[in-house]
């Protein structure tokens, strides 16, 4: 039997969020800073909400586990989140939050859309880590990051000028810069558990491209399902540790199995491509060609 839809409250603007949630009604119609010590008193919202906005939130002294994806974490220490529009979120109400601290920062993506952020704020990975994994902050980050949103929160309750949006979108964009660092920093620092994946990814990798007869090209999406961690995620990880994103490694591998075809059989160019799973051998001609400086044909005359 079909179950029913779940219901949700669909939250288009910063004012909508704010009403749901209970907290103070926002200054700038765009943008609201709010501070979690203020909200303890608060019943959680027990119907889900799907947000259309950009929020990032830095949560501290939180009894208990919250998800973030697909992981629970303790929100003892400082831990920086992010969610885009169009992320569905419930509220978790066995969570403590009598001794809540830290602040959110919600804004509407209209914010953003006359400025170069509008478009660079897509390519951060951690907006999009479905799976994988807040940023956990050292004292330092967290200091440095309640000071650009102290500055932001003033900036906010300031009436609205000319000036008002360039202000806050310029302090928006090093909030995400210094975020960004973090991240990157985190990827380093936490070495082990990416070591694993990076480990698990490469097995995999080589997994594909031994397999026998015909199979469609891997792609990135093939991979993160399989590794159970989002694209981004994995290609910021791969990024951070080895210099490449997943795609740049799945096009090495493409190369060399290529090679192994191209030196150890007979198979023509043509079936030399349909083996490695290209549609159309042209795209397969073209990639090799890119990445070694040779036709597949005139690599192959040049080892003979």
């Amino acid at each position: 039997m079909k179950q029913p839809a779940k219901e949700f409250r669909l939250l288009e603007s910063v004012s909508d969020f704010t009403q749901h949630f209970g907290f103070p009604s926002p200054v700038h119609p765009l943008l609201a800073v709010i501070d979690l010590e203020q909200t303890r008193h608060l019943i959680p919202q027990t119907m889900p909400a799907l947000r259309q906005l950009y929020i990032i939130t830095l949560k501290k002294n939180l009894k208990g586990l919250i998800q973030y994806g697909r992981r629970a974490y303790d929100f003892n220490a400082g831990v920086l989140a992010f969610y885009a529009p169009g992320q569905l979120c419930e509220s978790n109400t066995s969570v403590d939050i009598s001794e809540l601290s830290g602040w959110m920062v919600v804004f509407h993506p209209d914010l953003l859309h006359k400025y170069p952020l509008g478009k660079k704020i897509t390519t951060y990975g951690f907006f999009s880590y479905q799976v994988h994994e807040a940023l956990h902050l050292a004292a330092r980050e967290e200091e440095m990051l309640d000071g650009l949103v102290a500055n932001i929160r003033r900036e906010c309750e300031q009436p609205i000028d000319a000036f008002s949006q360039d202000v806050l979108v310029s302090q928006l964009d090093v909030l995400l810069s210094y975020a960004n660092r973090f991240y990157h920093r985190q990827f380093l620092t936490r070495r082990p558990a990416e070591h694993d994946l990076l480990t698990r990814f490469e097995e995999q990798l080589t997994a594909y491209f031994t397999l026998e007869g015909e199979h469609p090209l891997p792609t990135v999406q093939y991979f993160a399902d399989a590794l159970h961690v989002s694209p981004a995620y994995l290609s910021d990880m791969l990024r951070a540790l080895t210099g490449q994103n997943t795609q740049q490694h799945i096009h090495q591998a493409l190369i060399n199995k290529a090679k192994q075809l191209l030196l150890g059989t007979s198979l023509t160019i043509n079936e030399t491509a349909f083996q490695l799973g290209f549609e159309y051998p042209q795209y397969f001609t073209r990639l090799f060609k890119s990445k070694t400086g040779l036709t597949p044909a005139a690599f192959r005359f040049s080892v003979q």
